[in-house]
């Protein structure tokens, strides 16, 4: 089975758990819930056959990162900045329901190194012809995620490297496509950082003769 189908399922079976969770729910809230739900599945069985002519599938690309230097013991950010292709959206890290997958940052550090969290941007509240009455919470064009790292003040001085993956869902007007990982990968260089200066003790203020 293909990686394309594997994640196909995957998106299937996704979108297909809200339909029964739904009927708890308000009928109204439930029927969106349902419709859109089962559009997502729809929609991802679509992108399964062989695409048209002209028809491409949505990229999501990271930018080089800048190596930044963070002094052993204090914290430091690593600014990481993605471009979505123009016409295509990704869901935001906090999707505006259960069921859309958001988009979420998972790093492995360096022993010794550690991860803070990820800030994530705020979503664009955008609507679409799939579901006019929504509002989805969106990332579009370039998205710029904020990493929190402190080097612990044993650690060696020296550059240091960071591996992880993005996983996003990708959409456009009239369909979604199932979930994909981008590679992230970047570095950061640990400086020792100054020597603690010594006080000199208070000069006593009697006369001495």
């Amino acid at each position: 089975m293909s990686l394309f189908k594997q994640d196909l399922n995957r998106a299937v079976t996704i979108s297909s758990y809200p339909c029964r969770r739904a009927m708890r729910l308000s009928p109204k809230l439930a029927a969106n819930l349902l419709a859109l739900s089962c559009w997502l599945v729809l929609t991802c069985l679509a992108v399964a056959q062989d695409l048209p002519p002209g028809k491409r599938l949505p990229s999501v690309t990271m930018s080089p990162p800048r190596t930044i230097t963070v002094t052993r013991g204090k914290p430091g950010t690593v600014d990481l900045h993605f471009r979505i292709d123009g016409g295509f959206h990704i869901n935001s890290n906090t999707p505006t329901t259960e069921f859309l997958i958001p988009t979420t940052l998972k790093l492995t550090a360096p022993t010794d190194i550690v991860v803070g969290k990820v800030i994530y941007p705020p979503g664009e509240q955008m609507s679409f012809p799939f579901a006019p009455d929504e509002k989805l919470s969106v990332y579009t064009g370039v998205l710029v995620l904020g990493v929190l790292v402190r080097p612990l003040v044993t650690v060696v001085p020296g550059k240091y490297a960071f591996h992880g993956q993005l996983k996003y869902q990708a959409c456009d007007k009239a369909a979604c496509y199932p979930p994909r990982q981008l590679p992230v990968d970047f570095q950061i260089n640990v400086a020792k950082g100054s020597a603690a200066r010594k006080r000199n003790p208070g000069q006593s203020p009697h006369v001495h003769r």
